[in-house]
């Protein structure tokens, strides 16, 4: 595979993502002496939850969008000074397709490492491959380290309805996307629903901007965190915040309808109204509480889902989540079951910036072999048992099917229908969404189900697992026939 120059260097650590978690990680690493690289897609670092508008948008203040600017322009600083250190090699624009374990000429069976041989991850010189497609040329890059740590982030979560295809109707973190990164509204009359605190940051950012919000649709009741209420008095920031978001839907009139759902959208060219009805603890739409809701866009999602290919190609072991998402098992040090291969962030399980912060930088300290302070480790424990708190208090309830009719477009990009999907579980016996993939296409397209996953697994009666995919996106075909053979 061709490479450049700077590709044939053997780093100590290579992270994979430049959000929080990844940003985290890298320059704490950096600061205990490891040599590092970050492989991002983004072209700036901040990943999905720091977002940039375009230089050419002219924003004065794009902090304003974003909690926790502070923490994360700290660590964007701190990266760029690395960077001109030569101790960073910060690579934007870099998709990266699979991870493969490797050794370099001259080990012959993978004894000691020479060089640094910092750290847990520092085993074997040259013990990982990471090939990534970069640039919009689509160039081949293969980049090799000591040690990876994973922090992939998420990706929004869709339950589907009848209408969910109209054009103006958009993910909740989508919605957010298009103001933090385009300075744009998605319409001027949104609803916001779905399930999980994003609705409320969702909600006040966009009618802060001057959006009309009729309302915020939560199919979950918030009654859930009372089962839980350790974890909410060991986090009272999370509290604030909440009484923040709280007080922005006062300021700008926007009603909170909780346990309800919106069950169809209705429009011809775009979305003009959304039909919500009250919801029972199974999430079963209840009859005769359908409501109209006049609106010109819809900004809907139901929590976050781990971000895992990589990992799993890799065969981390998972484990189920109070969210009923899948994630990635890691131990005190964000070890997964891989030896040399480390998490952070969302990839272990949704639980937000902070969360991630903390875990980047004990990853960090673990493949450096430095000490991770107790008040590091006390915080992620508190930061993790408040995530599993709200994990389960927005969990999906089995009933939401009850919404979807058969003609309704389940997996969008081959047009499967949900009729479909239950013929293949209930006439075909398809038990898993793999199967239901064989039989009907759903999740064959370009998104490889990662908006019609979550809907299809519960459609088949099926238990969330996660998919173990040679490629993590999609490769130009000249990449794979350009492979050397040593690499397999």
């Amino acid at each position: 595979m061709p490479t450049s120059p700077s590709d044939r260097a053997v780093y100590d650590l290579a992270v994979v993502g430049a959000g929080p978690a990844g940003l985290a990680a890298a320059v704490t690493a950096a600061g205990l002496g490891l040599r590092v690289t970050v492989l991002d897609a983004g072209e700036r670092p901040g990943g999905q939850y720091y977002r940039h508008p375009a230089p050419g948008l002219g924003a004065a203040r794009p902090e304003a969008l974003h909690h926790g600017w502070a923490a994360f322009a700290d660590r964007e600083a701190a990266l760029r000074a690395h960077e001109a250190a030569g101790r960073i090699t910060y690579r934007p624009g870099h998709h990266v397709w699979t991870v493969v374990r490797v050794e370099d000429e001259g080990e012959g069976g993978g004894g000691p490492a020479g060089g640094a041989g910092r750290g847990e991850g520092a085993a074997r010189r040259g013990r990982w491959a990471l090939y990534a497609v970069a640039g919009p040329q689509e160039q081949a890059r293969t980049v090799r380290a000591r040690a990876v740590l994973l922090a992939t982030g998420a990706y929004e979560r869709q339950l589907p309805f009848p209408g969910w295809t109209l054009p103006g109707v958009v993910g909740a973190g989508g919605a957010q996307a298009m103001l933090k990164g385009g300075l744009v509204l998605p319409g001027r009359r949104v609803v916001v629903a779905g399930s999980g605190p994003l609705l409320l940051a969702v909600a006040g950012s966009l009618a802060a901007a001057g959006a009309r919000v009729p309302a915020v649709v939560e199919a979950a009741a918030y009654t859930g965190y009372a089962a839980h209420t350790g974890a909410l008095l060991r986090n009272p920031g999370k509290l604030g915040e909440g009484a923040v978001h709280g007080s922005a839907l006062l300021r700008h009139g926007i009603r909170l309808l909780a346990r309800h759902a919106v069950i169809e959208a209705h429009g011809r060219d775009r979305v003009e109204a959304v039909t919500v009805a009250r919801l029972d603890r199974d999430w079963r739409p209840v009859p005769g509480t359908a409501r109209r809701i006049p609106c010109d866009a819809l900004a809907v999602g139901h929590g976050l889902v781990p971000q895992l290919e990589l990992a799993t190609g890799l065969g981390c072991a998972t484990r189920p989540c109070a969210d009923g998402t899948v994630a990635l098992e890691v131990d005190e040090q964000q070890r997964t079951s891989v030896p040399g291969i480390w998490s952070a962030g969302e990839t272990g399980g949704i639980g937000g910036a902070q969360l991630a912060l903390a875990e980047g930088e004990i990853a960090a300290r673990a493949v450096a072999g430095a000490p991770v302070p107790a008040a590091l480790r006390r915080r992620r424990a508190r930061l993790r048992g408040f995530a599993d708190a709200m994990g389960a208090a927005h969990r999906p309830g089995p009933g939401w099917t009850g919404w979807l009719r058969d003609d309704t477009d389940v997996c969008r990009c081959e047009e499967v229908p949900a009729g479909r999907i239950r013929e293949a579980a209930a006439g075909l016996g398809a038990r898993d969404a793999r199967t239901v993939k064989l039989l009907t296409r759903a999740g064959m397209g370009w998104c490889q189900g990662r908006m019609c996953g979550p809907a299809v697994t519960a459609l088949a009666g099926a238990e969330p697992a996660a998919d173990r995919r040679p490629l993590s996106c999609p490769v130009p075909l000249r990449h794979l026939a350009e492979l050397p053979p040593a690499d397999g």
